[in-house]
């Protein structure tokens, strides 16, 4: 069954850069390296462009699908209504460069920290802003089916629960008799 993409993300490029920036300033930290600066931005040139292009989010009606990963390709499906916060950050080397990061939170999360972050979403305030306008859609159009869902399940055990108690009734009974 295809579902209707209601927004996909771009990535922007300038990630690559950002990467970049960061690899030497991680590689000027550490002096061994240096030497090597040239090598490390190479290796980072060549590599972001395969996992910028490998990397995908889109807002489903009752979903958001992440997929990234070049050698371990990894794909995330979040229900909406599983997501507690949509954070969005930007620290300094991301402000220079115009760039930010989605953090998706999610209901019975453990740990601390994002389920998943994006990196460098073209307009992200506005992918934000569509996941959080979906997901209360979504909660408008469904509002008391957790209650429903709820309600089937106590009235489901309730029934298991008089069985149970006909069944023992049924047993003391026939003991009795057998008195």
């Amino acid at each position: 069954m295809q579902e209707t993409i209601l927004k996909s993300a771009s990535f922007d490029s300038k990630v690559k850069q950002y990467w970049m920036v960061t690899a030497v300033l991680f590689s000027c930290l550490v002096l061994v390296t240096i030497p090597l600066i040239p090598l490390i931005l190479l290796i980072v040139w060549l590599v972001a462009g395969r996992i910028l292009a490998a990397m995908s989010a889109e807002l489903l009606p009752q979903k958001l699908v992440v997929k990234r990963g070049v050698l371990f390709k990894e794909e995330k499906s979040i229900p909406l209504e599983k997501i507690t916060d949509v954070g969005l950050s930007q620290g300094p080397l991301m402000r220079f460069f115009g760039l930010y990061r989605l953090s998706f939170e999610t209901a019975g999360q453990s740990g601390h920290g994002a389920l998943v972050s994006l990196l460098g979403v073209v307009n992200a305030g506005e992918f934000r802003e569509a996941i959080l306008t979906q997901k209360d859609n979504l909660n408008e159009q469904y509002p008391v089916a957790d209650e429903l869902a709820e309600d089937h399940l106590n009235q489901a055990l309730l029934a298991r629960l008089v069985e149970v108690v006909e069944r023992i009734d049924t047993r003391l009974a026939a003991l009795e008799k057998q008195r």
